[in-house]
This record gives structure tokens, C-alpha cells and sequence, in this order.
């Protein structure tokens, strides 16, 4: 089995915040976290798909928040006292957004190297393949790496910035 070529680009090797959605356990890239911040409500968008929660107000920033539960297929997630919003910078050099995540904990920075990431499976369940960079496998489970650059597609980037200028 041939490694998938994106993987080899994006995830060769490095540190990855977990975190949780339900029981399993999931990494992004921690050079694309900003910030972690406590549940708060946020103000809802007209008109925005299920699983934008809405914007916030970051220092002046206005920051749309992605519940990853709900885009990952959660119809019915709890916002408890673990829930958290990692901030993350989608995209590159003038194109980056920065994006609110909602997940349901954080968990700890894991250091990762290129042999022990391995290719996602062709069928990965309800998540889309665009979304995955590798999966490592440690004693206490499997943790999916999440291409966080490719969550949202360029046409729902520019529908939440138009959402929220």
C-alpha cells in the first residue's frame, strides 16, 4: 500500500494538539493553533449552515466558530464544562482566516514522526477524506490527524466571510 502523497506533504512529522470529539481522540497541527479558549455563547449568523455556531469577537477580530462535532456528524452535542473553541489559522501567507473550533476537550501536544503517521483508510466513516492527514496509533488508542486547512472548502470559507464582515 502506497502512502497517500498529501499525507506525506502535510503530516511528515511534528507536534499535534488532541483533543476530543465524544471518545475519540483527533490531532491538528499545533503550529496552526492560535489560542484555547472556554465555551461562551456566541452570536448566531442568519442563514448559516448547521454546524456554524456563529461568530466572536476575538480582540477586535470578528472569528466565525465550526462546531467539529456537527461537521464531523454529532447531530446532538453537549456543551459541557470541557467543551472548548481551539482557534486555528486556516490557510496560508495572505489567504489565512482564522477559524473557532468547538470541540468537547482538550487533551495534550503529541509528537508525532513521519513513521509513526500513517496513511487514513480509503472508507474513514462519516468524515470526509479532504479532512485527514494520517492517524497514529498509541497505547491508549487511535488519534485521526485533522487537515484543518481543509475542514471548510474555499466556497464555505468565503460564504463565512461574507457571513461575517
Amino acid at each position: 500500500m502506497q502512502a497517500d502523497p498529501k499525507m506525506q506533504q502535510d503530516a511528515t512529522s511534528g507536534q499535534f494538539l488532541t483533543f476530543y470529539l465524544g471518545k475519540e481522540a483527533y490531532g491538528v497541527d499545533i503550529l496552526k493553533v492560535q489560542e484555547i479558549r472556554g465555551w461562551e455563547a456566541v452570536r448566531p449568523l442568519p442563514d448559516a449552515p448547521e454546524f456554524v455556531k456563529g461568530v466572536l469577537d476575538l480582540r477586535g477580530i470578528i472569528v466565525p466558530i465550526v462546531d467539529l462535532r456537527l461537521r464531523f456528524g454529532n447531530t446532538a452535542p453537549e456543551y459541557e464544562s470541557t467543551t472548548v473553541v481551539i482557534i486555528v489559522a486556516v490557510g496560508t501567507g495572505p489567504d489565512t482566516h482564522l477559524v473557532g473550533v468547538v470541540v468537547d476537550a482538550v487533551s495534550d501536544v503529541l509528537d508525532a514522526s513521519e513513521a509513526e503517521i500513517k496513511p487514513p483508510p480509503r472508507l474513514a466513516g462519516s468524515i470526509n477524506q479532504r479532512y485527514l492527514l494520517g492517524m497514529v496509533s498509541l497505547e491508549r488508542g487511535m488519534v485521526v490527524l485533522v487537515d484543518i486547512d481543509n475542514m471548510l472548502s474555499e466556497k464555505e470559507l468565503a460564504d463565512l466571510e461574507l457571513l461575517t464582515e
